[in-house]
């Protein structure tokens, strides 16, 4: 494979805001190159790992990544304290403990109706599931052969992306999410992310009752 394919498929892999696929790199090389063009799918593949291995000899702080069955561009690990420090995209997106539950039963018993996930959840679930729904992180994907053929949930691509998955198979298995769950840094992190939340709210209420008594005066 001629190593000036490297270049374009690094290019289109930066120009893409989501993940794009192989297939979907051959065809937009085939597109400006002609049906003819000599490359694959797997080729795509071999161009990413010198991409990466050059990245690596480099000590560069980016890799191409595989996410929902694509490429996309992602920073490496261990600097993703310093970027999330700077970025408010992911707080705006944060989910609620009760959206990740509800997330959580759905991602690993998919597909799944909603009398199904409320009688494991034991609560109503019509505004968690709203939400997941209008962040196009779950997707209604058929009815179920039951009394009253209730509409079936299944996650989506972009659930993948959110979590940094490839595919559903990569989800940790419930032994690893023990271990996950009694690790020390992962404890240190969801209470700096509960404090940070208690600390949002906070300033949330201070902000309405200051607007309140603004209307009062």
């Amino acid at each position: 494979m001629d190593k000036i394919y490297n270049s374009i498929i690094e290019a289109l892999i930066f120009s893409s805001d989501d993940s794009i696929s192989a297939a979907d790199l051959v065809k937009a090389i085939k597109g400006i190159d002609g049906e003819d063009t000599q490359i694959t799918n797997e080729d795509v593949e071999n161009c990413v790992n010198e991409i990466n291995a050059a990245y690596e000899a480099n000590n560069i702080s980016f890799r191409i990544v595989r996410i929902a069955e694509g490429f996309l561009f992602a920073t490496k690990p261990e600097y993703a304290k310093y970027v999330g420090f700077l970025s408010s995209e992911k707080s705006k997106r944060r989910l609620s403990q009760a959206a990740l539950e509800t997330l959580a039963i759905i991602a690993y018993k998919q597909p799944i109706t909603k009398p199904e996930l409320e009688s494991i959840r034991g609560v109503n679930s019509d505004y968690i599931m709203n939400t997941l729904l209008e962040k196009n992180l779950i997707a209604i994907k058929g009815r179920a052969e039951t009394i009253g053929r209730p509409l079936l949930y299944a996650t989506t691509d972009e659930f993948l992306k959110y979590f940094a998955l490839n595919k559903l198979s990569d989800l940790p298995k419930p032994r690893e999410i023990e271990e996950i769950m009694q690790d020390e840094d992962f404890i240190e992190q969801k209470n700096k992310i509960m404090m940070n939340a208690i600390e949002e709210n906070a300033e949330n209420e201070l902000k309405d009752e200051q607007e309140e008594n603004d209307k009062a005066e």
